[in-house]
């Protein structure tokens, strides 16, 4: 059989217009980049945490000083966001095939989720915005073609990736948080409340504190991709 080629690379996404154009070195001797800049930055973020992603510490990092930083960069929000979108340049993506839908799309938040992880609070880097970028805008028309191709009406096909990165974000950030009681503590109290008041609550309380957040994250993804896949209509009978 011959072997079939595979189909040329898309051509890169456009960047968002907000981001400003990419500008050179001034000087022949300066020899920050967009690129260099954003790389510090995702370093700072692992290290330390977004909390300290500001233009300043940025500078330091690099040993130059704001002006300098703000002549490739906008703001500290846009500085957030290419942060987001370099990062989300690490989630790799297979070929779209509708027979496996709903497999492909628990695939891709799967490594979402586990690209998220291994950056410090990028989670909150998406929180009240919608990330857009080349490499965000790439993860985007891959997820509408498998679902589009899989029968997912238009509207649901639309509203499935917002729904997904909510989830994605709480599920990072209940993953990574600290304080409040430990988990252990939590069932103790729970299955020691009076059984007259809250038989519920105690029946539960095992099920309720068993398990990692990796086993909750793939409840609760089935639970999405199902819904999901209550909306395919059902083929026309023959």
């Amino acid at each position: 059989m011959p072997s079939r080629k595979k189909p040329p690379a898309p051509p890169p996404a456009p960047e968002p217009p907000w981001w400003g154009p990419r500008r050179g070195a001034r000087r022949r001797q300066q020899p920050l980049s967009r690129q260099s800049i954003v790389e510090a930055a995702v370093r700072i973020l692992d290290a330390e945490g977004v909390d300290a992603l500001t233009v300043r510490r940025l500078g330091d990092e690099l040993g130059t000083g704001s002006a300098t930083l703000y002549w490739h960069i906008r703001s500290k929000d846009d500085l957030g966001e290419l942060v987001y979108d370099h990062v989300m340049g690490e989630v790799a993506l297979p070929d779209p095939d509708p027979s496996v839908w709903q497999e492909q799309l628990k695939e891709l938040a799967r490594r979402c989720y586990h690209v998220m992880l291994q950056h410090n609070d990028l989670a909150r880097l998406s929180m009240g915005r919608v990330p857009v970028g080349p490499n965000m805008l790439r993860i985007i028309e891959w997820s509408l073609r498998l679902l589009r191709s899989a029968g997912v009406p238009d509207r649901a096909a639309a509203y499935a990736g917002d729904i997904l990165g909510r989830y994605l974000d709480a599920s990072v950030l209940e993953a990574t948080a600290r304080g409040g009681p430990p988990v252990e503590a939590l069932g103790e109290y729970f299955a020691s409340l009076p059984a007259d008041a809250f038989p519920n609550v105690r029946a539960v309380s095992g099920a309720m504190f068993a398990g990692d957040d990796d086993d909750r994250f793939e409840f609760g993804l089935d639970l999405l991709v199902r819904g999901l896949a209550a909306l395919v209509p059902d083929p026309p009978s023959r």
